[in-house]
């Protein structure tokens, strides 16, 4: 049964700030909720202040054809258990998806087209005792899974994880910096040095616009 409607917090165009299509335009579809509480979390607003938005609504305010590339991300897009029809809708039309889930819901229920970008919370998150390792079966090569890294302790737990878990055979592995208390350039050294095969990711949106909100 299609869905009457779904919690969607805000509706944009902007460039693609993560991931490996950062740099393309794309629209931006943010869902309300969450069930996770990241101490670094930067969409804080997401988990309250969303409204009900019909699959129709959705669709006029989602470029077709222009921008190509769709991002579906939150708050957790998987706590709306409605979220695979939107997706559904969004592939029919041709878009490029991308999906970025916090790692502690089950992703097999998403369409293997789409390229899911799935966290593994590191301790500083406060989550990390969220993680879903079931989750890691499901992943493809196209696939990324990303480590958001605050501290010292969360660059030698996610090497940890990357070993134990054969991360680099799954999916694309990105670590990213938790600014301001991480310095890029800080993780980079430590990645360099210790001859990691994984992708430093800076987000590229904060990078033009800052960390306003719609961007």
């Amino acid at each position: 049964m299609m869905p009457d409607s779904f919690q969607i917090c805000e509706i944009y165009e902007t460039l693609m700030g993560e991931s490996g299509a950062s740099g393309w335009p794309c629209t931006i579809i943010r869902m309300g909720g969450c069930n996770l509480k990241c101490s670094y979390c930067d969409t804080k607003y997401a988990q309250m202040d969303f409204q009900n938005m019909s699959l129709e609504e959705i669709l006029k305010m989602t470029g077709n054809p222009y921008p190509r590339h769709v991002l579906v991300t939150g708050g957790e897009p998987l706590v709306q258990p409605k979220t695979p029809f939107l997706i559904n809708a969004l592939l029919e039309r041709g878009h490029k998806i991308y999906l970025e889930t916090n790692g502690s819901m089950d992703i097999s229920q998403i369409d293997t087209r789409v390229v899911r970008i799935m966290d593994i919370k590191c301790p500083a998150s406060g989550q990390s005792h969220m993680n879903r390792y079931q989750n890691l079966i499901h992943l493809t090569k196209q696939d990324e899974i990303k480590f958001v890294i605050g501290d010292r302790n969360d660059f030698i737990w996610a090497k940890g994880i990357i070993e134990r878990h054969g991360i680099q055979n799954l999916a694309q592995c990105i670590f990213s910096p938790v600014e301001p208390f991480m310095k890029p350039s800080l993780l980079a050294d430590w990645i360099l040095e210790d001859r990691l095969e994984v992708r430093l990711q800076l987000q590229i949106h904060k990078i033009l616009w800052g960390s306003g909100r719609g961007r």
